[in-house]
């Protein structure tokens, strides 16, 4: 089976506690490795869209990546906003982790399926949008066109942390792209509280769309693909 859960923000210094952000959010890690060991098996696949832990520097983030490494099944992690310790490919697959592989330019192969996707970015009609982010949104556009012409003529699944449409819920490069490679679901996350009524689930452009911030979960994993 395939599961997804995004926006984990783990903290191994205990210096960011996520509570500031609501009273849900109080012992979430403990939530998440709890519901992870209830439901997943060494041969299912996590799928992990960004923002996994809040160290600055890669070196900070291994504790982190530890717990996530020695949880069951496989995991694919993307880059989130909030990824500072995000490295060169190279670097982070030295790390030397069973179970994690790290997707950037790239794309990985579970069953039938191929995995591809990319950090992604605000969309142009967010309010934190500004003319500074141009450049960073086409090329988040690249970076997702690299890794699905990566995928090996299989069926697509595709991990965005940022929402791949406009926030009025309208196509953009990213929703038209995923849709122009036949991509059959995206998973995404990014939105946490209020943010919440700015998610899209369904269908657009007959991709289906589902939304895995892990407090609209209640820090839980979602099933992406049942078998």
């Amino acid at each position: 089976m395939i599961y997804a859960i995004g926006d984990l923000h783990f903290d191994y210094s205990k210096e960011k506690p996520m509570d500031v952000f609501g009273e849900n959010w109080i012992d979430h890690e403990e939530k998440i490795i709890n519901n992870w060991k209830k439901r997943i098996n060494e041969e299912d696949l996590v799928l992990l869209p960004g923002d996994i832990s809040w160290a600055l520097k890669l070196k900070d983030s291994i504790d982190d990546l530890k717990r996530i490494d020695n949880l069951p099944g496989k995991k694919i992690i993307s880059k989130g906003n909030h990824d500072y310790w995000w490295s060169s490919l190279n670097k982070m697959n030295n790390l030397g982790f069973e179970s994690i592989e790290f997707l950037f330019n790239n794309s990985f192969e579970y069953k039938d399926y191929s995995i591809c996707g990319t950090r992604g970015w605000a969309s142009r009609d967010s309010f934190e949008f500004n003319e500074n982010d141009e450049k960073i949104y086409l090329r988040e556009v690249i970076r997702l066109e690299n890794s699905l012409k990566e995928a090996k003529n299989k069926k697509i699944i595709a991990m965005i942390h940022y929402p791949p449409f406009n926030q009025d819920f309208k196509p953009n490069e990213f929703s038209k792209m995923l849709s122009d490679y036949g991509v059959e679901k995206c998973v995404y996350g990014h939105l946490h509280g209020q943010g919440h009524k700015y998610r899209f689930q369904g269908e657009m452009l007959g991709v289906e769309y589902q939304f895995v911030a892990s407090d609209f979960l209640n820090f839980d994993l979602d099933i992406v693909l049942e078998e």
